[in-house]
């Protein structure tokens, strides 16, 4: 009966010493709207690109940001022109889950937009004949076209 309760003994004590004299630390565990928009756009990810498209049946880059916004209430413009607008400025090494990330393609500036998901990754609608994908800040293509990374005021 003893060796029973030893192990039952070691787990309170581990617990009530990890969690601060047992009682669970106080952390706001909630996910931001930025967050679990990053999370709708990531259940989009197989999806067709579609020029001008902001649904599941196809997407463009600014249409899967406006959709996947959209599914948490915050009502977005599309357009990356109209999302640099309603954005902040935020340096690349201070990204969050839900970030904007902006790329230039074809030669325009910022012309490309993109969902972060946090670890130098994110989610985006690329082009013409592609489907929705998740692609690495670090890759050599996007790190050479990443122009700059936007924050939505929301929470």
């Amino acid at each position: 009966m003893r060796h029973r309760f030893i192990p039952v003994l070691t787990c309170y004590f581990t617990l009530t010493v990890l969690s601060g004299c047992g009682h669970a630390p106080a952390v706001d565990s909630a996910p931001t709207l930025a967050s679990r928009a990053a999370d709708h756009a990531i259940t989009m990810v197989g999806k067709p690109y579609r020029y001008g498209g902001n649904t599941p049946k196809g997407f463009d880059c600014s249409g899967l940001v406006q959709y996947s916004y959209g599914r948490v209430g915050v009502k977005l413009p599309h357009g990356t022109r109209n999302l640099l607008q309603i954005s902040r400025p935020v340096s690349r090494n201070k990204l969050q889950r839900g970030d904007l990330v902006f790329f230039t393609q074809e030669g325009k500036k910022s012309s490309h937009v993109a969902l972060y998901l946090g670890n130098s990754r994110f989610v985006h609608s690329p082009s013409s004949g592609k489907n929705v994908y998740v692609a690495g800040l670090n890759e050599p293509y996007w790190q050479r076209h990443f122009t700059e990374a936007r924050r939505l005021e929301i929470d």
